[in-house]
Parts: structure tokens; sequence; C-alpha cells
């Protein structure tokens, strides 16, 4: 296959790149610059775009673009940054493949599309029926995350002649960045907790996971949601227990949730105390098998 891929530089992009080019597919990255090499496409979503004859010959496109979400505290300033990041290349991935006939388009999504309960303050309570399980048949949520996902899945179905898979993406355990890549510090030095009182479901999916599960939907004939998560979702005080268990460290100190309230703001509402528990139905019942479908599996591969 000849594969062009929008974000090709971050952690994710890097790893589908490289697997990609082990079994011999061709990958053409969308660089914002000039192009340097041949494997380069130069493209500049905020003013010209893409060139007609960009993605001649592309037998599909993948879309990583967007500013990281947990960047910093969510200011009206960033949010916007958050939306335009995801928007307008989408848009103009999308023009392009209309325009040229690409006939795949996997475009990441985020499992915050369903919104997130809370356990904060006893709202929801802390059993399993305060979190239950979504599927990609489960409706959409409320809150900014949900929102922002549902426009950048809109955006993404513009590219109404291609097969589009919109990839709902949990947060990525990888022994290089990523969600532990901030976290892994204070766990090395016995200063990791739950959060809050730790009910809180999180989904997650390793890298290795992840980058498989793309390729699935590259090589399949998936198209809408899929949910790209670890079939066992944990609650927070499982995933803290088993990030102190990887790094032989004690994860006793918990951090309460006022205090994340009053510093993280609108983002550790949704993101940190709020939970959700995505499971991958579309995957399995495709028959996706998980290299780390537990968390120990999961954090022992991420802290190796």
């Amino acid at each position: 296959m000849r594969v062009a891929i929008a974000g090709s530089s971050g952690l994710i992009g890097t790893a589908l790149t490289a697997s990609l080019r082990s079994d011999g597919h061709e990958v053409r990255r969308l660089v914002r610059h000039e192009p340097r090499t041949a494997d380069e496409i130069g493209w500049a979503p905020e003013s010209f775009g893409l060139t007609p004859d960009a993605l001649d010959g592309v037998d599909a496109v993948v879309n990583f673009c967007g500013v990281g979400i947990g960047n910093r505290p969510w200011s009206g300033e960033f949010k916007q940054k958050l939306r335009d990041s995801r928007m307008v290349p989408t848009q103009v991935l999308a023009d392009a493949i209309l325009a040229t006939g690409v006939p795949v388009f996997v475009s990441s999504s985020a499992t915050g599309i369903y919104g997130f309960g809370s356990d904060v303050d006893g709202d929801l309570g802390s059993g399993d029926g305060a979190f239950p399980e979504m599927t990609e048949d489960s409706p959409a949520g409320s809150g900014f995350l949900a929102e922002l996902a549902k426009d950048w899945e809109r955006t993404a179905a513009l590219a109404t002649t291609a097969r589009v898979v919109a990839i709902r993406t949990a947060p990525v355990l990888s022994p290089s960045g990523g969600l532990l890549g901030k976290l892994r510090p204070l766990f090395k030095l016995g200063l990791g907790g739950r959060l809050g009182a730790g009910h809180q479901y999180m989904s997650w999916i390793t890298l290795t996971d992840h980058v498989r599960a793309v390729r699935f939907a590259l090589d399949g004939d998936l198209s809408g949601p899929v949910n790209l998560t670890a079939p066992q979702p944990v609650t927070n005080t499982e995933f803290t227990a088993a990030f102190g268990r990887s790094v032989h460290r004690p994860a006793v100190l918990p951090v309460p949730a006022p205090l994340l309230r009053l510093a993280g703001g609108e983002l550790a509402r949704e993101m940190l105390l709020g939970g959700q528990r995505a499971v991958p139905k579309v995957l399995t019942d495709a028959g996706f098998t998980f290299v780390h479908p537990t968390i120990d599996e999961g954090m022992e591969y991420a802290n190796a």
C-alpha cells in the first residue's frame, strides 16, 4: 500500500510509519515545511491546503492531526486551538480525498465523545453502574471533549467517496511519551496516587496495540467509529496500583479532588476526575486480538 500520514512526527504517527515500512509499504508523510526527501508531501492546512496532485496514487490517508488535549489548562484561547488544529486539517484532507478518489480515510477521534461520568463528591456514586460500558453504538455525551470529537468525526465524514474509519482513541501507554511520560517521574519517586476517590473508570490502550489496530482498519473493511481501547478498562485506583507495581514503588499518595479542580479547572473535571468505560466492541467482533489486554500487561510493556 501507499499510505499518506498527517501527523507522522508524533508518538503514534512515528510508530505507525515504522510499522508500515517494516512490512514493505510505502509511506508518504505530510509535512508543514518545504519537502526535503522523496517521502514528504508539503502542505499548509491553514493557507493553501494541499496541491491538487498531492495524493495521486495514494491508497489510504491516516490523520493524526491535533494539539495535545492535556498540554495546558483549557483557557478559551487554548480550546479554540484544540478545535482548529483538528477541524482545519481534517477538512483539507476530506476535500483532497474527494478530489482524488483515495479509497480509505482513517481519521483520529477520541473516546471523549462519550462524555465523562464523575464520582466527585459522590455525584454518581462509586459503583460500576455510574460508569456503564460504552460501545460504538452508545450515544455521544456532553461536555467540551464530546462536542470536539463529534465535530471532528462529522468533518472526516465529509470524505463521502472513501471508506471512513473514525478511530476513537483512549489514552495511549507507551515506553516514551504519551500519558505515562508525564506521570512516570512522579511514580518512580513513590509520589504517585489515585486521583480523587479513584472510582472513575479509565479506558486505555498500548502503543503497540494502537498501531496494530490502525493497520487492522487499513487492511480490512471496517467503517464508521471504532474504539481503540484495551478490552479491560480499569478504575483510577486500579490503574494507579498497576502503575506502582510496574515501577516497583508504592502509589499511595492520593490527590484530593478539590485540589485537582482548583489547579486544572475544566480539564480536571472532564479528564482526571471524570471517568468513562469505553470498550472495543467493533474490533473484537471483527476478530482483532490484543497483545496487551490487561492493565498489568500494558504497564509492564510501557515501563519495562
